[in-house]
This record gives structure tokens, sequence and C-alpha cells, in this order.
């Protein structure tokens, strides 16, 4: 990859969106909770950026084979019906309890 191809509007959108997702999630919480107990957060954030390095390269990579083989129409509608579902989950389970 060369860097004058990246497209960096996509690049700082991307950082925005997963910073502002990751924010109070079970992750953060987890690197907050195991540098309290380790006392060495230097070792327990070298290794949650690695962990979320891999896991960015694995969805990325993912995501760049399914938007070869698989239409983007179809995309689009499997991801919006995964938002109804997962939404959908959630409404009911609340109205459960």
């Amino acid at each position: 990859m060369r860097w004058a191809a990246v497209d960096w509007r996509l690049l700082l959108s991307t950082f925005g969106v997963v910073l502002v997702a990751e924010l109070g999630d079970k992750t953060q919480l987890s690197v907050l909770l195991l540098s309290a107990q380790s006392r060495s957060p230097l070792a327990v954030f070298l290794g949650a950026a690695a962990a979320l390095v891999v896991d960015a390269a694995a969805g990325a990579a993912a995501g760049g084979w399914l938007g070869r083989a698989v239409p983007e129409r179809l995309l689009q509608l499997a991801a919006g019906a995964a938002f109804l579902v997962l939404g959908g989950g959630l409404v009911v389970r609340g109205l459960l309890r």
C-alpha cells in the first residue's frame, strides 16, 4: 500500500467512529481494570493495542473480501437486517424486564 493512495478523509472518519464506539465499552473497562490490578499500564496498553490492531486487521481484511465477493446492495440489506434483528432483540429484552 502506498501512503499517497490512502484516503485520509476515510482514515480520519474511521478513527472517529471507532474511538467513539470504543469509549466505555467492555474492552476499555477491561483495560482499565487490568491496568489497575497489574500496576503496569504500559504492558496492558501494549497488549491491548496489539490485540486491537489484529482485530481491526481481520475486520478490514474480511470487509475487503466481502466487498469484492458480495454485491454492495446485498451487503447493505444484510447489514440493515442484522441491525434490525439486534435492535429488536434489545427492545424485546427491555420489555420483558
